[in-house]
């Protein structure tokens, strides 16, 4: 721990975060809840950490996102913690591995394979596609050397499924299989449209839901050519929506009729109002 003055604020390291950590998971001393935590009990928290960094990211909220960030590197801590206790592996051994991994990965900017070297001279377009096709490359040998030999290996099924389906297309282009461009993509879309319409028309309810899953793959396979992420992209639509329904409700209060009380008609014309602002 670093400190100054007994007027400043003091400054931790991450070596009182790990002190910290070793304190709370004391089995005599430390704190109850913390000690019966599992890698299993905790994955959920992780989760619900990372969604919180984004949205303090997509918030422009930088003081906040300070804050998320601190509690996502807890969830870090908190897992090799466990396995430093289990004898698995270190925290150090994570950094470490991992400073590896991305020096393997960058060639192009670690030409001697180490933390130490530089790459000087500047790269052409035709070098820096290389240098993209080398990543996959590295990757897939990478997946490979872990058994993982198919292409669509190791993308893990707990994603949320729009960004797994964008994975997995991204997986699959990168051996060349995908639209050359966004134009097919659409006459996909469109055709996708059709068979959720057929499906309607047959009453069919697992049809349905089946082409229903078609056409949103085919809408995220759109906004991967356009380079739009799709849980960004359906965030934000999903905030828009939540802001102008609020203008609905406002709009209804001062007017003293609650939603459920509300006409259609009434609700679309204030929804038209909302989306003029």
């Amino acid at each position: 721990m670093t400190g100054s003055t007994s007027n400043e604020q003091l400054r931790y390291t991450i070596a009182d975060l790990q002190q910290l950590m070793r304190r709370l998971r004391d089995p005599v001393n430390g704190c109850p809840w913390d000690i019966v935590q599992s890698y299993r009990t905790i994955a959920p928290s992780t989760l619900e950490e990372a969604y919180e960094v984004v949205d303090a990211i997509e918030q422009e909220n930088y003081q906040h996102l300070k804050e998320e960030l601190g509690d996502l590197l807890f969830q870090i801590i908190f897992y090799t913690q466990l396995a430093s206790e289990e004898q698995r592996f270190t925290f150090d051994g994570v950094v470490s591995d991992l400073v590896s991994k991305l020096v393997r990965r960058h060639p192009h900017v670690f030409p001697d394979n180490s933390l130490a070297s530089f790459a000087t001279t500047p790269r052409t377009a035709e070098e820096e596609q290389a240098i993209k096709q080398r990543w996959e490359q590295l990757k897939q040998e990478e997946r490979e050397a872990k058994g993982h030999a198919g292409v669509l290996d190791d993308i893990p099924v707990s994603l949320p499924a729009l960004s797994r389906a964008a994975k997995l297309q991204k997986r699959a282009s990168a051996v060349g299989f995908d639209w050359p461009d966004i134009s097919g993509v659409v006459v996909k879309i469109e055709e996708e449209l059709d068979e959720v319409k057929q499906a309607i028309a047959s009453g069919d309810g697992k049809a349905l839901t089946e082409e229903l899953g078609d056409l949103m793959f085919a809408v995220v396979n759109a906004c991967r050519h356009a380079r739009a992420e799709p849980e960004s992209a359906l965030r934000y639509t999903n905030s828009k929506f939540e802001q102008r329904f609020r203008f609905i409700e406002d709009k209804l209060r001062e007017r003293g009729i609650s939603p459920q009380d509300a006409s259609l008609e009434l609700m679309d014309d204030l929804w038209e109002q909302a989306k003029s602002r």
